[in-house]
């Protein structure tokens, strides 16, 4: 026992194997190669060890604690409450087998016996830092996190290096909504011990509370590498890509963390998320369900399961849901900016607003709230709030960033005399929607670069011969300014929009060769139905086959402005629907032949896409079939567009509904034939 005490192991291990040679029987010896084998991660031997001592004295406590403790380690927890049992009904005031049994208790899942063991062990040793530990623990099981956070306190004021108690301490302030201090107190855990896993993982969560993904992606891999098997840094990994927007990888880390744990209802939402982006919905919304089958009160889940059913164009159950969510964590800010957006889906626009707004106030700093507020004033027609929220759309991921090494022209700067580069940031249409804000910039007295995609340079050039349009991937360029061609609305503080057309122009060259190639014959109508394979384009493209009313028009001749995704669809026309397609054979300028091809019909029927913005920027004759709830840019409850002056908006009126669109579309265009 002396070298025992003196932390001399192998060699008390060496005395107790000599005694045990002489007498295989001797308890002490048996107790303390027990406690040797226990105290050395050498758990089962210590169990058959202490059992067999135990059959030679069955009134010793200290064995059957032992014992307890040796099982606990071996995860056999409900045969370690067993023996901290017996040892507390040999002696009552054992502080030790309180403490045991009341981890063993915790590992059970059992934190109200888990709590009265803890209390009692506090009782007994007020001073013992392990025993406010484990009350701590309980206390949080039991969803009394301030309490828990008392008593852990309490433990590390005891023992300033209980790594335990900081790792815990640092989950209670999670719960605590305070994820700085809990940061802090699982920082404090590492730098005692650097490669405690749990620090690691409770690190990573505290960093994504604190929108920092990047850091939490660290942490939870070092997590993972310390304890492969620990199904919530699996799940920490697949939250932290979500948040990098990274999905895929998002999605194979939580079906790790739930191969591990089937259970986690943390990783089946999150799988949830990342399924929503990877455009995936009834998987999404499987996997939403089954977190709140786990979960039922788990507010997020609820919101996840909006964002699929909205994607499935199931609104109304997708309010249910984000309602649920409300009721469930009122102060829950995505659950409000979710309602805002399904709000928006169902065109009852001013009430998104106000939620929005209740979103923005419990997170001020909620980007997703501030855009989606944007776009419901712009949908409103409310242009200069619009404008200036629409900025939040930088933080948001929507458009590309790019270091510049000039500073950003924010419209209170004199431009007068000084070059100011406009750069594209969205997709091909919205920068023809506003490139014409180009011309304003320069009668500031400002020279104008235009940095754009090289697809659309031919065409923009048309602007005007003043104003220098560049690929945006050229360089050596000199400005004084810049700014996002999207932003320049806000810096001009703009209240109208700017609505002569057209502002572009097809080359008369390419407009003599495509009349040649069409012909004079028949009412030449411009068709296109499909936009690019995103999020944005879910309900808003169009099936070819809606199209097949207006080809039996007598006189009509339909002609394909379909490029790339959507012009499959020709392979497969019924009989009844003939669609002329010049535009399959276009090169590497096939914007400017199709521009050109533009500028030869008689009028243009699209989808939302780039084609309703390139034939409105050219001043062509352009109907519009619009999803029930539109883009912002396409306003509400009329058929006119201040955007575009020869366009005329035909808007569905039922969710999915295109029959009825292409119905009205059809006898416009008989009458407007017939007139011809």
């Amino acid at each position: 026992m002396n070298f025992l005490r003196q932390g001399r192991l192998a060699d008390a291990e060496g005395l107790c194997r000599q005694l045990l040679q002489e007498h295989p029987n001797h308890f002490d010896a048996l107790h303390l190669l027990g406690l040797i084998a226990a105290q050395t991660a050498r758990s089962d031997w210590a169990v058959e060890l202490l059992e067999r001592a135990i059959r030679q004295r069955t009134d010793v406590p200290s064995a059957y604690n032992t014992l307890g403790n040796a099982l606990r380690d071996l995860k056999r927890g409900e045969e370690a409450v067993a023996q901290y049992s017996r040892a507390l009904a040999l002696r009552p005031d054992f502080a030790e087998a309180y403490l045991g049994r009341s981890a063993a208790l915790l590992d059970l899942c059992q934190p109200a016996q888990a709590l009265a063991d803890a209390e009692a062990a506090v009782a007994l040793r007020p001073a013992w830092a392990g025993a406010h530990l484990n009350q701590g623990a309980a206390l949080r099981d039991l969803k009394r996190p301030a309490d828990a956070l008392v008593c852990l306190n309490a433990a590390l004021r005891l023992d300033a290096q209980s790594v335990a108690a900081f790792v815990t301490r640092g989950f209670v302030l999670l719960d605590l909504d305070d994820p700085q201090n809990a940061t802090a107190s699982f920082e404090s855990a590492l730098q005692l011990r650097p490669d405690d896993p749990r620090a690691h993982c409770g690190r990573a969560a505290a960093l994504l509370a604190l929108k920092r993904p990047s850091e939490a992606l660290e942490s939870s891999d070092r997590a993972i590498v310390l304890q492969p098997a620990e199904a919530a840094a699996h799940a920490n990994r697949g939250a932290a890509m979500q948040s990098l927007g990274r999905p895929e990888e998002a999605l194979a880390s939580c079906d790790r963390a739930i191969a591990l744990e089937p259970s986690m209802a943390a990783a089946h939402n999150v799988r949830a998320a990342a399924l929503i982006d990877l455009l995936r919905a009834e998987e999404a919304l499987t996997s939403s369900n089954r977190a709140i089958a786990i979960q039922p009160n788990f507010a997020q889940a609820y919101v996840n399961a909006a964002g699929a059913l909205l994607d499935l164009q199931r609104a109304a159950d997708a309010l249910e849901s984000a309602d649920q969510a409300i009721a469930l964590q009122p102060q829950l800010a995505a659950a409000h900016v979710n309602r805002g957006i399904v709000l928006q889906a169902l065109t009852r626009t001013a009430e998104a607003l106000a939620s929005l707004e209740r979103a923005a106030s419990l997170e001020p700093d909620s980007v997703e709230a501030h855009f989606n507020q944007a776009l419901c004033h712009l949908q409103l027609g409310q242009f200069q709030p619009g404008w200036k929220l629409y900025e939040w759309r930088q933080k948001i991921g929507h458009g590309a960033a790019r270091n510049w090494p000039w500073p950003v022209w924010t419209g209170q700067e004199s431009i007068a005399g000084r070059t100011v580069l406009l750069h594209s940031e969205q997709g091909l249409g919205d920068t023809v929607q506003f490139c014409r804000l180009a011309k304003l910039v320069e009668q500031l007295g400002a020279r104008v670069v235009l940095s754009i995609p090289k697809d659309l340079c031919g065409v923009l050039r048309s602007l005007g011969s003043s104003i220098e349009v560049i690929d945006e991937d050229c360089t050596g360029t000199e400005a004084d300014y810049q700014s996002p061609l999207a932003s320049v609305p806000n810096a001009l503080d703009l209240k109208d929009i700017p609505a002569e057309v057209p502002y572009l122009s097809a080359d008369p060259e390419r407009i003599r060769r495509w009349r040649k190639q069409l012909g004079d014959g028949g009412y030449k109508v411009g068709i296109c139905w499909q936009g690019s394979r995103n999020k944005i384009d879910l309900g808003r493209s169009i099936p070819l086959a809606q199209f097949a009313g207006l080809a039996q028009i007598p006189g009509v001749r339909l002609i394909s402005l379909q490029k790339g995704y959507g012009a499959e669809q020709l392979q497969a026309l019924p009989p009844h629907l003939k669609v002329e397609a010049p535009a399959a054979g276009m090169g590497s300028e096939a914007l400017q032949d199709l521009a050109a091809l533009m500028a030869n019909l008689d009028l243009v029927v699209t989808s939302d896409t780039l084609v309703a913005h390139l034939a409105g920027a050219l001043g062509i004759p352009t109907w519009i079939a619009l999803k029930y709830a539109p883009d912002w840019r396409w306003l509400l409850d009329r058929e006119d567009s201040p955007w575009y002056p020869t366009a005329r908006l035909f808007r569905q009126t039922r969710v999915g509904d295109w029959d009825a669109v292409f119905e009205r579309i059809r006898e416009a265009l008989v009458s407007r034939v017939g007139a011809f």
